[in-house]
């Protein structure tokens, strides 16, 4: 702090031997600058003279100290002008960056000061305005000028590493000058101003083992064969020194934490010479015997061992793998134990690493050999058969109690064991181990049976084995063979004689020992039939074969053929079975046609085509009956009564939509409503009328009063009309009468009058009726034209 202070001091002592002097000028003239200012000078290296302008003041850069500790504000510079006399006549403002809050001015000498400290990493420079005026009008006396006040730095920065602390790695035994990485330290002081910036790099701390190059900050390795089982983590400590490195600079430091990383410069040791491992004669092969391991002081893939065992006694009862977790050798079991057969092995195991280096070759030998002694223990073992599993073969209906075969089992460890069997059909004796039937076995129920016996330890009945024994039950001849399906011979009319007409074959419900073998012939051979004969083809198969040709359904439609079987084994069974041939009709081809008894009695030459033509022909003629008579029955139902002059509403149909109410030229409708157009003496005219059964209509008063009266006559005529149509017609019975203040309320009675309706007030209801309303508007228009 001491020493910055006294630096302070000493550059504003500088300041104060040299002023800005003013500068002389006179309006539109050139003059010569008469003032080299202080900082000019320095930055300049001394006073110089100006180049004449046409303007009446030029001054050069200002500079100002950063970091001023001083009390009183710091002098920056003076401007004048050649315009001011000194009598006060002229004042200079100020504009621009900090004018006023930074940076003041005295409006009569010009003088410029400070006033706060400033900081050059902030703001290196500041940019201004100047302006000389007439201190009673305000006018300004010289154009605007711009001048600029530079930040003059000061060494108030250390250098910083920014991204530490720093990690790196470097092989171990690597040679020295190993590049490790690379540091840089940054200064926020100005590079271009003194040695304020300029940076030198040292170890503080990592020595001898590392070393930093003063001026890149590249670490290297300093010491050769570093061992990283020996130390893996260096610590490194580096400075950065402003002031190149000299008394008073400022310094910052950075870690940088080095690890050795690992290589394979190191093989793989077993702890031991010789492992003593014991394994029970009841291991499973596959399972684990042991472990054994060899340390490598390496790590990762370095570390990686493989073990090999080597050949020798009992390397071929034994295996070894590699537990990649933590580098174990795996005993495993190759082939079973028997500790009555061999009590002990004896053999070696080698271990080596899996991936070398081969600048380490000269290491040695990277591997080890370690000897390993297996003793076999002996257990209580269960009894052990002499085969893995049993066969045997009896025929069916032997009798009970025949022995069929023998297991044996043996107890190593002592001597025989007891036997049981697991099925009710077979016996066995749990002495000697044979085994006989129980019952009679029949081969077509079960053909085979698989049975299991259990052998037993004497002293220790938990031991226990078991074996499978199979039992094949073998066929004697007891079922004669038959046809092997129910056949559905035909021999076709056109048939020729030796023509082989169907193809038999046989099954057996008996299993023979080489194949099936069958042979057919008919029931007596050697005797000449007439008709069909059977050939035997030799492979189990035979064929019926016609005689003579010429068969004819109208003489016999059916024949019954009999047909011999006999099988093969060693007592002949045989079997006779019957085919039903039918004669039946064929096409030229030998395609069957029909074998129906009907077809004969159908027209000679006829095909099946014509027939289906004919009966094509028979449906459409029915349809054709069919359509007539409905025809004939539709025209019947149409009514009789089609004159215009019935004032009846008759319903009547006629294919044709009228035209509603409006429609007063089809029909009048007034005629029901209006009493005084009614009639007398209106008769049907659609029957012949009765004068005895039709009474005369009363006619209706329009004065009567009683209109409920007047409806119940009208009733009371139609139900007693006996000559009323058999079909549906309306009958009038409404009468509203004359004379209502009202005025008549029916719509048909409406109709007969002109009266125009006036429809606006549709418009009045809103858009919902706008169309209706359009469309009786368009009426009424239409009907005013007219």
């Amino acid at each position: 702090m001491l020493r910055r202070n006294c630096l302070l001091l000493f550059l504003c002592f500088l300041f104060e031997q040299s002023s800005c002097a003013p500068f002389q000028s006179r309006p539109g003239q050139e003059w010569p600058h008469s003032q080299t200012g202080p900082l000019a000078a320095g930055r300049n290296g001394g006073s110089r003279g100006f180049q004449r302008v046409k303007r009446g003041w030029v001054w050069n850069q200002f500079f100002v100290l950063e970091e001023y500790m001083g009390s009183d504000p710091q002098y920056v510079g003076k401007l004048h002008t050649d315009l001011d006399k000194g009598d006060s006549a002229v004042k200079y403002t100020l504009s621009g960056d900090g004018a006023g809050t930074i940076f003041t001015i005295d409006q009569i000498t010009g003088d410029i000061h400070a006033l706060r400290s400033l900081d050059r990493e902030v703001k290196p420079y500041y940019t201004l305005r100047a302006q000389a005026v007439d201190i009673e009008t305000n006018r300004p006396l010289e154009p605007e000028s711009e001048f600029v006040i530079k930040v003059q730095d000061i060494n108030d920065n250390e250098p910083k590493f920014l991204e530490g602390p720093y990690t790196a790695s470097v092989p171990e035994m690597s040679p020295v000058g190993t590049y490790v990485m690379k540091v840089t330290a940054t200064d926020a002081d100005d590079p271009t101003y003194g040695n304020s910036a300029r940076v030198v790099y040292s170890i503080l701390h990592g020595q001898p083992y590392f070393s930093v190059d003063p001026k890149t900050g590249v670490i290297r390795t300093a010491l050769p064969n570093m061992d990283r089982e020996m130390k893996e983590l260096y610590q490194v400590l580096i400075q950065a020194k402003d002031m190149g490195g000299q008394l008073g600079g400022l310094a910052g430091t950075t870690t940088i934490n080095i690890t050795l990383s690992d290589v394979n410069d190191n093989p793989p040791r077993f702890s031991k010479s010789i492992f003593h491992l014991r394994v029970p004669e009841s291991s499973a092969v596959g399972s684990a015997v042991g472990r054994i391991k060899a340390h490598d002081l390496d790590i990762g893939k370095n570390a990686e061992v493989e073990y090999n065992i080597v050949p020798g006694d009992g390397g071929a009862m034994f295996d070894i793998t590699t537990n990649e977790h933590n580098q174990e050798g795996i005993i495993m079991l190759k082939k079973p134990l028997d500790y009555e057969t061999k009590k002990a092995y004896t053999f070696k195991v080698e271990a080596s690493n899996a991936h070398l280096d081969p600048r380490f070759h000269n290491f040695g030998p990277f591997k080890d050999t370690a000897t390993v002694k297996i003793n076999v223990l002996d257990v209580d073992e269960p009894p052990v058969f002499s085969k893995p599993s049993y066969a045997m073969d009896v025929y069916e209906d032997t009798p009970q109690g025949t022995i069929i075969g023998a297991v044996t089992a043996q107890d190593l460890d002592a001597g025989n064991s007891p036997v049981s069997d697991l099925d009710s059909f077979f016996d066995i004796d749990p002495v000697r181990g044979t085994i006989s039937t129980n019952e009679l076995l029949d081969r077509e129920s079960i053909a085979q049976h698989n049975i299991s016996v259990v052998a037993t330890k004497v002293n220790n009945p938990v031991l226990t084995s078991k074996v499978a024994v199979t039992v094949h039950v073998l066929d004697i001849n007891e079922f004669p063979p038959e046809l092997a399906m129910p056949y559905e011979t035909f021999v076709c009319e056109s048939a020729k004689v030796g023509q082989v007409i169907q193809v038999i074959s046989a099954r057996d419900q008996d299993l023979p020992q080489a194949g099936q073998k069958f042979s057919f012939k008919s029931p007596q051979e050697g005797v000449k039939t007439k008709n069909f004969t059977i050939r035997d083809f030799g492979n189990n198969t035979a064929g019926v074969m016609t005689l003579r040709g010429g068969f004819k359904r109208r003489s016999q439609e059916i024949y019954h053929l009999p047909v011999v079987i006999e099988d093969g084994g060693l007592q002949t069974l045989s079997s006779t079975g019957t085919l039903t041939i039918r004669v039946c009709g064929c096409d030229t081809d030998g395609s069957l046609l029909t074998c129906s008894a009907e077809a004969i009695f159908l027209p000679v030459g006829l095909s099946t085509g014509a027939l289906i033509a004919i009966l094509v022909c028979i449906v459409i003629l029915l349809v054709i009956v069919v359509l007539y008579v409905g025809v004939r029955r539709q025209k019947k139902k149409e009514t009789l009564m089609t004159s215009k002059e019935d004032i009846r509403d008759n319903v009547i149909h006629y294919d044709d939509e009228g035209g509603g109410e409006e429609d007063t030229h089809a029909f009048d409708m007034g005629t029901l409503r209006n009493p005084k157009v009614i009639k007398e003496n209106m008769f049907r005219r659609d029957v012949k009328p009765e004068l005895g059964l039709c009474p005369r209509r009363p006619v209706a008063s329009q004065n009567s009063a009683d209109i409920s009266n007047f409806i119940s006559l009208r009733l009371q005529e139609h139900e007693g009309d006996t000559s009323a149509p058999p079909y549906d017609s309306l009958a009038t019975y409404a009468y509203e009468g004359e004379g209502s203040v009202a005025e008549s309320l029916s719509s048909i009675e409406s109709v007969k009058g002109e009266t125009e309706e006036d429809y606006d007030y549709l418009n009045e209801w809103g858009p919902r009726f706008k169309t209706l309303a359009g469309i009786f508007g368009e009426r009424s228009e239409k009907k005013i034209t007219a």
